[in-house]
């Protein structure tokens, strides 16, 4: 794989709190895959999300980002959404701060971004409570890749949808990584969903990895105690 052009390294990073809670934490993403990263909760997801993100402030070690920082998918779109703007001024603000871009412009790009991830342009009037579950997470897509940002990390973006909105989501996640030669680090604790969306996977237990490999490899023949349990608990 080392042929590929790399968007991600992480290397050596350590992160505090009161205590360690990250170590020595190493991986590569490339152009165009899907990296999924499963664990307990409280193993040090969130904690390498934000330091994968910038917002790391006890975090030692290199994060070197060979493509523009990435955007952020979230569990709860709601939460992650203004609740008192409407999704156009939400999806075109992003475009506002970036600044240099005509009006007219904006507004295309956001009827554009709309339509690529499934939802009516009359979307853009309406405020998020007005919104189902699955639309609003097509939002939240649209939003995070508005920008042009190419590394999506998406953190658990269909564990609150039903199974049914949970395949349709996946499908266009599928889909738009396929479309823009997109790059995700896909944080899940459902095993089930890692193998349907990920090319390799990252295991981690108490701030460590403890397995990395191919879907196939680690699904097939786990090396770690703690990976056999998780695929143990699945099944």
């Amino acid at each position: 794989m080392s042929d590929r052009k790399k968007i991600l390294e992480v290397r050596g990073v350590n992160a505090y709190y009161e205590k360690q809670v990250l170590y020595d934490i190493n991986f590569t993403i490339y152009e165009n895959e899907i990296l999924g990263l499963v664990g307990e909760s409280g193993c040090g997801k969130t904690t390498l999300s934000k330091a994968i993100l910038g917002l790391g402030e006890h975090t030692q070690g290199e994060i070197i980002h060979h493509t523009s920082r990435p955007q952020m998918i979230f569990q709860d779109p709601y939460a992650s959404l203004n609740p008192v703007k409407k999704i156009g001024w939400i999806l075109e603000e992003p475009l506002k701060l970036k600044g240099g871009i005509p009006k007219t412009q904006r507004r295309e790009a956001v009827m554009d971004i709309l339509k690529k991830v499934g939802l009516d342009e009359k979307i853009a009037s309406r405020l998020p409570r007005e919104l189902s579950g699955g639309q609003r997470q097509r939002v939240s897509i649209a939003t995070a890749l508005i920008n042009g940002s190419r590394f999506i990390i998406a953190d658990e973006p269909v564990s609150a949808l039903d199974v049914t909105v949970q395949a349709q989501i996946m499908e266009l996640l599928l889909k738009l990584a396929d479309e823009f030669q997109l790059s995700y680090l896909f944080i899940s604790h459902d095993l089930n969903v890692i193998y349907q969306m990920c090319d390799r996977l990252i295991v981690m237990k108490e701030g460590r990895i403890v397995e990395e490999g191919s879907i196939a490899q680690v699904f097939n023949k786990p090396q770690n105690p703690y990976t056999k349990q998780l695929l143990e608990l699945e099944n």
